[in-house]
């Protein structure tokens, strides 16, 4: 799996690319389809508490997922929207099978 980090107006650090790459791949045990991910950072305006926004699409063979979530830091933001999408894809697993 292909895995895309894109950060709008800010470098990504190692540490941060690491850690996103690390959970994304872990996302291959919920499906065995997925061709590729992108994750998408941005820092929301206005500057506040909760401020750090991160979005993952995953490209399926039969469908594309997609999560996004709002948090107080990166790397938070991730780990909620990888949990999102692990109930996407035991669900459209679940789905395929049954067809």
């Amino acid at each position: 799996m292909e895995i895309r980090i894109q950060a709008i107006h800010f470098d990504v650090t190692e540490r941060l690319d690491a850690f996103i790459r690390k959970k994304v791949a872990k996302l291959s045990q919920y499906h065995d389809g997925i061709l590729d991910a992108e994750v998408i950072l941005r820092v929301v305006k206005p500057e506040t508490v909760r401020n750090k926004q991160a979005g993952i699409r995953l490209q399926i063979k039969s469908n594309d997922c997609f999560s996004e979530k709002v948090s107080d830091t990166f790397e938070e933001a991730v780990d909620e929207a990888v949990v999102a999408l692990e109930k996407q894809l035991i669900k459209a697993k679940e789905k395929s099978r049954s067809k």
